[in-house]
């Protein structure tokens, strides 16, 4: 891989993780105040199946270590770290006409930099966004723009992965010769 001057790299795409960063921030500041215990902990319904319910996450994916007594913060703020800069130096060596992988990549950095924020400033994660079967019943994990963006990004990444293959199938030599 060759070093890629900005305009014809990658990176070109990072207005669209700054897009998603403010929709991010934006719509976590929202939760936290209008949702907040001190109002009354409000839970929207905006649909059925579908509520607005503020949560605080001190772990990471369905709340994995929430319980571990702190260390877990700096923990998961390193690896966000550590896959912001492995996704910008990626997409630093990617050409920008490689959209699907650069718009993956793009959706990855911003949720991670969403949730890097949330911990580094709060200590957790705000997560809103209620998807259950009934209300008494089943209720997935509560989660937030910058964990849709992962989830879509990484989707995008795998869908690359399939469509645009990098390592074409080459016929192997014939070792008899």
């Amino acid at each position: 891989m060759k070093k890629l001057p900005f305009k014809q790299s990658g990176l070109v795409w990072l207005w669209l993780t700054v897009v998603l960063l403010i929709i991010d921030q934006v719509t976590k500041t929202w939760a936290n105040t209008a949702l907040a215990p001190v109002h009354g902990g409000p839970i929207i319904e905006v649909m059925p199946h579908f509520n607005l319910n503020l949560a605080y996450n001190y772990g990471a994916a369905f709340s994995f270590l929430g319980d571990a007594g702190g260390w877990q913060r700096w923990f998961f703020t390193a690896i966000a770290i550590g896959i912001s800069l492995l996704l910008l130096f990626w997409m630093w060596r990617t050409e920008s006409h490689k959209k699907l992988s650069n718009i993956g990549m793009a959706l990855v950095l911003s949720g991670a930099f969403g949730n890097l924020i949330d911990r580094i400033v709060y200590g957790y994660v705000i997560d809103f966004i209620d998807w259950y079967v009934s209300i008494d019943g089943y209720h997935w994990p509560t989660f937030n723009i910058a964990d849709s963006v992962i989830l879509i990004g990484v989707g995008l990444l795998l869908i690359d992965s399939f469509v645009n293959p990098e390592h074409k199938s080459k016929p192997k030599k014939d070792e008899n010769k």
